[in-house]
C-alpha cells in the first residue's frame, strides 16, 4: 500500500493503524514529500515499531504521480503480488480494503473504489464538491469513451504483474489527472478492470491539497487524449486498419 504525504501529521498514524487493521495482508509504504509539519519524522517513529511500515523520504513536493510510481518500482522490487494506493487525509473506507483485495484475487487488473457505483457515494461533502466531482468524472468519461464509473478515483489497487506489463515511459501527469490516465490506460489496453462501491468520507484535518492548476491540468489533458483518440480511431477507419 503506497500512502504518499505532505503535511498529513494530524491524519498518517490513525490512517496507517486503520489499513493495517483492515487486513493482515497488506503492508505500506509511506512516501513523504520534505513535509515541513513533521509528518516523515512521525512516520519514521510508526516504522520504527512496526516491520509493516516503512518510509521513503523525498526532497521536497515532488507530486502524487511520482510518488505512486516510485513506490510501484518499489514493490516490484519487493515482490509484492498487488500494489494499492490510498489517500492519508482520512476521505478513503479502510473497512473497503478487503473487498478490493477480493476483486484482486478473484481475477481484476485494476479495482477502483467508486463513489459513482450502486453502494457508493460521499460523506459530509458540500453538494458544489459533489456536483464538481461528478462533473470531473462524466466530463472525462466522455472524452475518453470511457466505461469507468469513477474514472477520477484515487483509491484502487493493481495486480503488479499487469502493471509491469504495461508501459508507462508515456504517462505525464503531475498530480490529479494521473488517476485518470492510469485508469484510461488499463482500459483501453484490455485489461480487467472492476469498480467496488465505497463511501467517501471528507477530511476533517488538515488542508486539501486541491488547487486550480491541479484541475486545470486534468481538463486540458483529457480533452488532449479525447482528440488525439478520436483522431486516430478516424485514421485507422480511413486505412481500413
Amino acid at each position: 500500500m503506497v500512502i504518499p504525504t505532505y503535511n498529513e501529521r494530524e491524519n498518517i498514524a490513525t490512517i496507517v493503524s486503520k489499513v493495517l487493521a483492515a487486513s493482515t495482508r497488506i503492508d505500506i509504504l509511506i512516501v513523504d514529500d520534505g513535509s515541513p509539519d513533521g509528518t516523515g519524522t512521525i512516520a519514521d517513529e510508526i516504522a520504527a515499531t512496526n516491520g509493516r511500515v516503512t518510509v521513503l523520504h523525498r526532497e521536497g513536493k515532488q507530486g502524487l504521480a511520482t510518488a505512486y510510481l516510485q513506490g510501484f518500482e518499489l514493490g516490484h522490487e519487493r515482490g509484492y503480488t498487488y500494489l494499492l494506493e490510498f489517500d492519508a487525509d482520512g476521505s478513503h473506507p479502510a473497512d473497503r480494503l478487503p473487498a478490493v483485495l477480493e476483486a484482486l484475487d478473484a481475477g481484476a487488473d485494476l479495482v477502483l473504489g467508486s463513489r459513482w457505483v450502486p453502494g457508493g457515494g460521499t460523506e459530509n461533502w458540500p453538494r458544489s464538491r459533489e456536483l464538481l466531482s461528478r462533473g470531473a468524472s462524466i466530463y472525462a468519461r466522455w472524452w475518453l469513451k470511457s466505461n469507468i464509473r469513477d474514472i477520477t478515483a484515487g483509491y484502487r489497487g493493481y495486480r503488479a504483474s499487469a502493471l509491469r506489463g504495461v508501459d508507462l515511459s508515456g504517462v505525464g501527469s503531475a498530480g490529479y489527472c494521473f488517476q485518470i490516465e492510469m485508469a484510461w490506460l488499463f482500459e483501453r489496453t484490455g485489461h480487467k478492470v472492476v469498480e467496488v462501491p465505497i463511501r467517501f468520507i471528507e477530511r476533517t484535518k488538515g488542508i486539501s491539497k486541491m488547487s486550480r492548476a491541479i484541475v486545470l491540468e486534468a481538463l486540458w489533458r483529457v480533452a488532449a487524449w479525447g482528440i488525439g483518440y478520436r483522431a486516430r480511431g478516424l485514421q485507422r477507419r480511413l486505412t481500413g486498419q
